[in-house]
């Protein structure tokens, strides 16, 4: 049974129980059945519209709104105990401080729902809130980082929240992926899954499957963002267009390639490298050699090296559609090298 066909049984069922109230009422009170029974049912149809407007409201917005309403509740209360409407008559006074509860009441909900956790330190000077850190938020994972498959060691090394989070909709695009006709597809389907399933027995990680709720018919991109709203959760991902579409909507993105280009060791023209060389370059003289990051770079004159290890300098950079690309010359001999080779 899947989570939408639950919560539509659930909320059937909730109108059949207000319904059959409705009835016992009518029988019993009114003496009209047929008007209790449309009383129970238009109640509990009321009862599951309310819950279909409110279902993105999360928990965490719900107990700010609860504390924003007990701060309004408490400075409503001082504020009518200074016998401010003293003078007026009695029903005028109800009116009023009815409308002083509600105004401070929600401006009260309203301003605690727009706070970070920070912020209510300055209301609750001795009681700080623990800030997750981005070790602790739990990340929503892409599926393209789980086809990658460096997110196991990623994980291993500390440097990312052990709580992940997979949407069913990701599991399910894995799932085709796996179910492919192109054998490639298969075969990088088969092998996500199972990762993700080494994954899940790993003591050290927590990964949670999220049933969503509703299903739908948005892009998978889309539902990733909501998803990560939904939760208050980061969102790991390769992809830089979804990267751009999270951030302009306030969602935290880690990008593995963004990583993956800080961690690259800094090559500066000048440098003096040791490099095997792979292959041959473009131009006749040429031979090509690959640093650990798999940055290429392009030794002039070193064509009769090749599959040895030498010593380069750089000498310039290129920037191109795929990277940067570097050009080295091979390193002359020192003099003690020369005086030995002599």
């Amino acid at each position: 049974m899947t989570p939408k066909t639950t919560l539509n049984l659930l909320r059937t069922l909730f109108v059949v129980f207000t319904a059959s109230i409705g009835l016992m009422v009518g029988a019993s009170i009114w003496e009209e059945v047929g008007f209790g029974l449309a009383a129970g049912l238009v109640f509990g149809l009321l009862v599951v519209l309310m819950d279909r407007l409110l279902k993105g409201i999360t928990l965490r917005i719900f107990s700010s709104a609860s504390f924003g309403l007990l701060i309004g509740f408490i400075f409503a209360r001082l504020l009518l105990a200074s016998n401010l409407l003293r003078g007026a008559s009695e029903d005028t006074a109800w009116i009023l401080g009815l409308l002083v509860y509600a105004t401070f009441a929600y401006f009260g909900m309203m301003l605690a729902v727009r706070s970070n956790r920070d912020e209510f330190a300055l209301v609750i000077p001795y009681v700080r809130f623990r800030q997750a850190t981005g070790q602790e938020e739990p990340l929503v994972v892409d599926s393209n980082v789980i086809i990658d498959g460096r997110l196991p060691d990623l994980c291993a090394t500390g440097f990312l929240s052990t709580s992940l989070i997979v949407p069913r909709f990701v599991l399910e695009e894995l799932q085709r992926l796996a179910d492919s006709h192109d054998p490639l597809k298969r075969e990088r389907g088969r092998a996500a899954l199972a990762r993700l399933e080494q994954m899940q027995r790993n003591p050290a990680l927590s990964v949670t499957i999220h049933e969503v709720a509703e299903e739908s018919t948005a892009a998978v991109d889309t539902k990733l963002v909501q998803t990560a709203k939904l939760l208050d959760a980061g969102l790991l991902t390769s992809d830089s267009g979804l990267c751009a579409i999270a951030r302009l909507q306030n969602v935290r993105v880690l990008n593995l390639h963004d990583l993956s280009r800080a961690l690259r060791p800094v090559v500066e023209p000048g440098q003096a490298l040791e490099l095997t060389l792979m292959r041959e370059g473009r131009d006749a003289h040429q031979a090509v050699g690959y640093m650990a990051d798999g940055t290429m770079i392009v030794v002039n004159h070193a064509r009769s090296f090749l599959g040895k290890s030498v010593h380069v300098i750089v000498t310039s950079s290129l920037l191109t559609a795929a990277g940067r690309l570097f050009f080295a010359e091979l390193k002359p001999p020192s003099a003690e090298a020369r005086a030995a080779a002599a």
